[in-house]
């Protein structure tokens, strides 16, 4: 899908009629991509996601933009170095998108965890298809300030040996098992 610029990636969904009050890229998930610099990392410039939902649907558009280097920087810290953005790119360049359905956002699931049920629609030679996941993220601040806090992906497909009683991937300062463990 090669996006309008009047609409924002993350508000087409192929099953419904267009809403003449979607949202334009530059009022919606711009700002959130122009807060990283090319390379990824924070420039401190623009909007942070406020929710596990916005992020999602930052993400997305990312995917169908093609910013592998926003996709890398928004999952959590531990997992960034076992990304393969190339591959990243590479996937998202070859996919014809063509929506996204929030189906659910379970905004609070213990002290900083989140879900989204989404399905992400694409084209193929066998018509409209869609990749339905239910995703985990979790809000990390910065240490030891503990301000600035972040929402994070937390990638199921990463394989990372952890234990129970390691501290935390996402950061937070808390042993595996009591935080994104559970």
């Amino acid at each position: 899908m090669q996006p309008s610029i009047k609409t924002c990636p993350c508000q087409v969904h192929p099953l419904f009629t267009p809403v003449s009050s979607a949202l334009t890229y530059s009022n919606c998930c711009q700002p959130y991509h122009d807060n990283f610099y090319q390379d990824g990392t924070d420039n401190g410039e623009g909007a942070r996601a406020e929710s596990a939902e916005r992020l999602m649907r930052t993400r997305y558009s990312a995917f169908v933009l093609v910013k592998a280097d926003y996709i890398v920087a928004t999952t959590v810290p531990a997992q960034q170095a076992l990304l393969d953005i190339e591959a990243i790119e590479s996937w998202a360049k070859q996919t014809d998108w063509a929506g996204l359905e929030i189906v659910r956002h379970t905004p609070k699931i213990g002290k900083r965890h989140a879900q989204v049920e989404f399905k992400a629609y694409f084209n193929t030679p066998d018509g409209l298809q869609a990749h339905q996941e239910l995703s985990a993220f979790v809000k990390i601040a910065d240490k030891p300030t503990n301000k600035n806090a972040r929402w994070y992906f937390l990638d199921p497909t990463i394989a990372m040996t952890v234990s129970q009683k390691q501290p935390c991937i996402c950061g937070a300062g808390e042993k595996f098992k009591r935080c994104c463990g559970v």
